[in-house]
């Protein structure tokens, strides 16, 4: 079974890129392959100048901790951490310093400082998601892959969460491709690329 029939995609570095479509259409999948989450079956794709196909499992795993970050539509806390710890779990995996002081600048940054030592059961699905943005940016990715962010939130906090990752976005200078069923946020991007049927239409 394909699922995706020759894509053929380039994403600069610094623009926001909006993946829309029907259910189905094949966005999570290209999301996924553009990660190095998944692997092509044929095809090559180049992440950060990397050749994934190059990369063994682990080779992909280093590449992503030291460039990419990720939002989800489920927000994808650990239940037991607090938001600080949530933050901090990156920049502890990879080794970087300083961890527990620069979670709370990114905590800070989406307007969470009052909610340092809060438990994601504590927290409602708009803040929620702000910690997920936080602990995507935190290790100032390369690449921020975000599927379908607002997903799970009312429209007053998906409205919150879209200004909070264009701002980051800018902010950072960080790349940002979007999966979205969410029209206003995908006119927020400077392009956006259509996929129905695995194919690019647009």
């Amino acid at each position: 079974m394909t699922i995706l029939d020759s894509v053929d995609l380039e994403v600069k570095r610094g623009e926001a890129v909006a993946i829309v479509g029907p259910s189905g259409a094949g966005k999570t999948t290209l999301l996924a392959l553009l990660a190095g989450l998944d692997h092509a079956t044929s095809g090559g794709v180049w992440l950060c100048g990397e050749d994934l196909a190059g990369l063994d499992e682990d080779g992909r795993a280093v590449l992503r901790g030291r460039h990419v970050g990720f939002v989800f539509q489920s927000f994808h806390l650990v239940p037991s951490l607090t938001a600080r710890e949530n933050v901090m779990l990156p920049l502890e995996l990879s080794g970087t310093g300083r961890a527990s002081g620069r979670a709370r600048e990114a905590l800070d940054s989406v307007g969470l400082a009052e909610r340092y030592s809060h438990y994601p059961r504590q927290l409602s699905g708009g803040e929620k998601q702000r910690v997920a943005i936080a602990r995507a940016f935190v290790t100032n990715p390369t690449v921020l892959f975000a599927d379908e962010p607002t997903g799970n939130l009312d429209t007053g906090s998906g409205e919150r969460v879209g200004t909070l990752l264009f701002n980051m976005n800018k902010k950072f200078e960080t790349t940002l491709v979007l999966v979205t069923h969410d029209k206003e946020l995908a006119s927020r991007c400077d392009r956006i690329i259509e996929i129905d049927s695995g194919r690019l239409v647009g």
